[in-house]
This record gives C-alpha cells, sequence and structure tokens, in this order.
C-alpha cells in the first residue's frame, strides 16, 4: 500500500465532538479511540488534558481541524480540589510527596485574601512536568530523567479564582483562566500563600471557549452509539461553526465571495469594524472565518473546502 492509499484511509467526516474525557486516559489516546469508532480520516484535540483530569477535551474531525488553533486559545474553565499541607513532584496525586506541613486555621477572609492575589494578569513558572519543549525535548521527559531546567515565568490571565468549598485540608476551587495556565502551578503558588503548600487531587474541565459542561458526551455514550452505527455517531457532532458561534456573522454575495476565496480582502458593507468574523455565503452558508482589516476589508484566514 503506497503513501496516498494510506492518506486517503478512513471517513471524510466533519464536525466536533465535545467529549468528556474520563480520568487515567491520557488524551491522544481518548483521540484515538473516538477517531477510530467514527473511522475518521482525519481528528485532532484542542487542549490536552492530564490523565489525572477529566472533562470537556473537544476533538475535531476534518475540516473543523483547521478552527482548532481557535480553541486552543479560548479561555477555560475547571473545578478542582487542592489537598493542602502536602507537595509533590508533579504538583498533583500522582507524583511522590516532597513535604507535608501542617496546614494553618482558615476562615473564609484568609482564603479570600489569598485568592484575590491570584486574579488578574498573573506570572507562572511552567511545571517540569509539563508538555512544553527545551531544545526539542519535552519537559516531562526531562523530568522523568531527574533533570530540571530553568524556566522562564509566563503571563496568565485568571478571570474567575473562587473557593466554594473548604475544611481543615482541602478546599474546591473554581477557576476561569487564560490558555497556558497551569492549575497544579495555580494549587503550589496559593499553597505558599497560605504557608502550608498544596496540590491537585482532583481536576475537572467543564468549559473551552464557547463550549460548556451540556455539551459534553460521555466516551461510554460514544461507545453505545458505535454499536447503533455511524449515521447515530454523526448525529452527535456540533457543526464546524460551533468552535467560533460567539463571533459575529457576515453574510457574502457569491460574487464577493470568489474574491474571497481566493484569499483577496472583501470590503462587506454593515461589517464589524475590528476582530474576527463568522463568514457566510448565500449559497454555502459557512465557509470560514475572517478578520476585520484596518481599512475596514475583511481578509479571509481560514476557509474550507466546498463539500
Amino acid at each position: 500500500m503506497g503513501p496516498s492509499a494510506r492518506r486517503s484511509r478512513g471517513r471524510a467526516v466533519n464536525g466536533i465532538l465535545v467529549l468528556d474525557k474520563p480520568v487515567g486516559m491520557g488524551s491522544n489516546e481518548a483521540l484515538q479511540r473516538v477517531k477510530r469508532m467514527y473511522r475518521a480520516r482525519k481528528a485532532g484535540h484542542t487542549g490536552s488534558l492530564d490523565r489525572l483530569a477529566s472533562g470537556l477535551l473537544p476533538i475535531c474531525f476534518g475540516e473543523a481541524t483547521k478552527l482548532s488553533g481557535y480553541l486552543l486559545n479560548a479561555d477555560k474553565h475547571y473545578i478542582a480540589t487542592f489537598l493542602l499541607g502536602v507537595t509533590t513532584t508533579t504538583g498533583d496525586a500522582e507524583g511522590e510527596v516532597v513535604s507535608r506541613r501542617e496546614v494553618p486555621a482558615l476562615s473564609a477572609a484568609i482564603i479570600e485574601r489569598a485568592t484575590a492575589n491570584f486574579r488578574g494578569e498573573i506570572e507562572q513558572i511552567p511545571p517540569m512536568h509539563s508538555a512544553l519543549k527545551h531544545k526539542g525535548k519535552r519537559l516531562y521527559q526531562l523530568a522523568r530523567e531527574g533533570i530540571v531546567v530553568e524556566r522562564q515565568p509566563r503571563r496568565v490571565s485568571i478571570h474567575r479564582f473562587e473557593v466554594p468549598r473548604f475544611d481543615r485540608d482541602t478546599i474546591d476551587v473554581e477557576v476561569l483562566c487564560s490558555k497556558g495556565t497551569y492549575i497544579r502551578t495555580l494549587a503550589e503558588d496559593f499553597g505558599k500563600a497560605l504557608g502550608c503548600g498544596a496540590s491537585v487531587v482532583t481536576l475537572r474541565r467543564i468549559g473551552a471557549g464557547p463550549f460548556i459542561a451540556g455539551d459534553m458526551v460521555e466516551l461510554e455514550t460514544v461507545e453505545s452509539m458505535a454499536v447503533q452505527g455511524l449515521q447515530t455517531l454523526d448525529a452527535s457532532l456540533l457543526s464546524m461553526e460551533a468552535a467560533v458561534s460567539g463571533w459575529p456573522s457576515v453574510r457574502l454575495p457569491e460574487g464577493v465571495a470568489f474574491y474571497l476565496r481566493k484569499g483577496q480582502p472583501v470590503q462587506v458593507p454593515h461589517s464589524p469594524t475590528e476582530g474576527w468574523v463568522r463568514i457566510h455565503t448565500e449559497r454555502a452558508g459557512f465557509i470560514g472565518v475572517g478578520e476585520v482589516l484596518d481599512d475596514g476589508r475583511i481578509a479571509p484566514r481560514r476557509l474550507f473546502s466546498p463539500g
């Protein structure tokens, strides 16, 4: 079998499955299982979740993979439980315990003062157990070899950091944050602020960009649908446009769309004056996304193949 035959294996499936990834499964493992069930030619996930974590993992099929970058850059919404007084090598329950310290007496006021310091724009030092690369090698690979390298702080935004419940040893948190935020690092830094250290014991993603918990489909449900057939699986997919559903929409006459498809910016009356837009045509419907230029024209950024 030649390379072209291998490339063509699978169905041309287009759409997005908002998977509820189970604990104990890697993001890529979940992707491959789902891709096999759909018999899809092309698929990719947007934003890895640790094996310890569960929850919202958008899987883009076919042409929808062109929009995956916008989901990667989107804000994320998490709920988690931090174990106070315990720090580990990984910042979560999968690592070896590094230290155990007594947890001071806590009150709502103490916790509120601590959380307030982490709202807004903050700096984080990425953990060694992360997928970032250093000289071509993943940090977690270096960490497994016992190698620690210097990491530069990164600026992230914490839009919401609330503590709905706490007791002597654990606190539940809700975090709405920008891309690139490490909840394990947030736990460690928050624990330092309380004077006792902390690590993550449970982590669940309940939002990413336009997707919310109600959009999620459990892996067991996907497996059940696979037994019923491909038509049932396909019916579970959200449209490609769902990835950018919060963006304003512009509608083009087919004559104008002709030039846009050739890569040329076009003038669209009554369109937004800045930012990103969804692009529709009179006949084809949603055809991709564009960006408003300084002169008001709309430039194509990601367009889909016809059909």
